[in-house]
């Protein structure tokens, strides 16, 4: 089966582009206190939630593992709970990355910088909301950033969480290109099956959260992108069998 040339380097956002999720850990703990709930996630507990994609459901999640299933009857007024403790993680993450900017992880950026200059496509694929995105990228790349990408689609744009592929066939369908000449970057399994179940190859660079991750399926797993270059990426991706998208 030919295989059509590298065209779009497709990545998620948090523990892929950057070592995010600490902040993240901060910013729920600072919503928890401001929201007078009694609760104080460390790492090991907020491994395990990140098992659960999406800070809504790993809230609700966090919720029914503290208080059991919700009834049918309060489903309402706990979700409402729920989103005003996400939506003020948000500010408190936001808040936090301005004080204290992230760098991107060892490599992204320069492989970021070789795919525009060689004239690749590039992609943005999460799960994660734009205000979050943007408290990110905005500090490494400037305010006009969103340029550099032809296709960004994050938690607002695709409801279904991944391992459900429907952000990366949103970003698809906007480069406009087969899932076979695209890349995807991800660092956790449920990104990895997300990617492969819209087609896509996928380089694995696990992060501290995702370590102990069972990456079977994917075309690479790296410790990171440093001193990967887009030659190494180009005979990568000519040398991966397509993956077969399922049928919707």
């Amino acid at each position: 089966m030919h295989r059509p040339s590298l065209s779009a380097l497709i990545f998620d956002v948090d523990g892929t582009l950057a070592e995010t999720e600490f902040a993240h850990l901060h910013a729920f703990n600072a919503a928890f206190a401001a929201s007078h709930l009694d609760w104080h996630w460390d790492a090991r507990r907020y491994t395990e939630l990140l098992n659960v994609a999406g800070g809504r459901e790993r809230l609700l999640q966090a919720w029914c593992d503290a208080c059991g299933p919700v009834p049918q009857a309060e489903r309402a007024a706990v979700r409402a709970r729920l989103d005003r403790v996400h939506a003020l993680k948000t500010c408190r993450y936001v808040e936090w990355l301005r004080a204290r900017p992230l760098p991107l992880r060892p490599g992204v950026q320069a492989l970021i910088t070789a795919a525009r200059v060689a004239g690749l496509q590039l992609g943005i694929a999460t799960t994660t909301s734009p205000e979050n995105i943007e408290a990110l990228l905005a500090p490494v790349f400037g305010r006009d950033w969103r340029g550099m990408f032809a296709a960004i689609g994050n938690g607002a744009t695709a409801p279904r969480k991944k391992p459900d592929p429907q952000v990366y066939r949103q970003v698809l369908d906007i480069l406009g290109i087969d899932p076979a000449a695209a890349l995807a970057f991800e660092d956790s399994a449920d990104g990895l099956a997300a990617a492969n179940a819209a087609g896509i190859a996928t380089v694995i660079t696990p992060a501290t959260f995702t370590r102990h991750h069972d990456f079977t399926g994917a075309a690479l797993v790296l410790p990171g992108l440093a001193g990967v270059q887009l030659a190494d990426l180009r005979r990568l991706h000519a040398a991966t069998a397509p993956q077969p998208e399922p049928a919707a």
